[in-house]
């Protein structure tokens, strides 16, 4: 029984995870106009690295050892779910609609499961299969506003690309996970953090020297403030956190429920209105979350 409450007490704060990435991603829509994105992918990591500091640099100085035997595989991690996925899902977003980077976003879960599997033989149960066909299902009919006729009007750009490559690297970052070097949470996030700003700087500074400059005000203050703090620090903490206790799986399964909350968020913050289809979808995807869950108190092999 505890080991089950600790299972639902995991998938609870993917949850809130998801929450906060699909602020991020409505953040990153309205201020499209005025911060370019790498100079809000910079400012993004800045900030996360400023407000880690100083609750991480003595640990992580006591832990410099295991940290510069394990650098290539905190590197890697960083150059995927730093640097790349957050470069190309900021620029994805400026070329293409919400709904195709929802879509795009919900292959992560079949994407991890394919990934496990081939890069360390992992095995998922039926009860897990089903429950991620169920969660992209139910994105699916978000996506597609219930009406499977809109398929044949999809259409794939520039941008598209660009998400779908900020897919399959968050599914490498997922995966490898367990490459992690044992060091504390913050000691490990405050270097991919600091990697990340590192290497956003030149990409912000070609952008200003392209005349591409941040249209200050409170708004875009706000906007830099939310990114750092709760789709970086407090998110990736849980995420990492999460995967741990769940395996990469699971936890990439948890990417489903980010239209969910961008539905509800879109309603009380822009005015929009839920449809029949967001309610389908959105049981559809708790349902997937639940069947993920229960296979996992079932001891079915991650």
């Amino acid at each position: 029984m505890p080991e089950s409450r600790s299972t639902m007490r995991a998938f609870l704060l993917l949850g809130l995870v998801m929450l906060f990435w699909a602020g991020n991603s409505i953040t990153g829509r309205a201020v499209r106009g005025d911060i370019p994105p790498f100079t809000l992918a910079f400012g993004r990591w800045l900030i996360a690295v400023a407000v880690l500091a100083p609750f991480a640099a003595r640990r992580l100085w006591a832990e410099r050892a295991e940290a510069l035997a394990g650098w290539r595989w905190i590197l890697a991690l960083g150059f995927l779910g730093i640097v790349c996925f957050n470069a190309f899902i900021y620029s994805g977003l400026r070329h293409t609609s919400a709904a195709n980077a929802l879509l795009l976003q919900a292959s992560i879960p079949a994407l991890v499961l394919v990934l496990d599997r081939v890069m360390f033989g992992g095995r998922a149960g039926a009860l897990h299969i089903a429950g991620v066909a169920a969660s992209t299902l139910g994105v699916a009919g978000i996506v597609f506003k219930g009406d499977v006729s809109a398929l044949t009007t999809l259409r794939l750009g520039a941008g598209d690309a660009l998400i779908l490559c900020g897919v399959v690297v968050w599914g490498l970052y997922t995966v490898l996970l367990r490459k992690k070097p044992a060091i504390a949470s913050a000691s490990f996030l405050l270097l991919v953090f600091a990697l990340g700003a590192l290497a956003m700087a030149p990409l912000a500074a070609w952008e200003w020297t392209q005349g591409l400059q941040v249209a200050w005000s409170p708004k875009v203050l706000a906007a830099f403030a939310y990114v750092g703090v709760f789709p970086s620090v407090l998110a990736y903490f849980i995420y990492n956190a999460a995967t741990a206790q769940l395996g990469p799986a699971r936890a990439g399964q948890a990417i489903t429920l980010m239209p969910l909350f961008g539905a509800l968020l879109s309603a009380l913050l822009l005015g929009e209105t839920l449809e029949g289809y967001h309610l389908v979808g959105m049981a559809l995807i708790l349902a997937g979350i639940v069947l993920s869950a229960l296979a996992l108190t079932m001891r079915r092999p991650v």
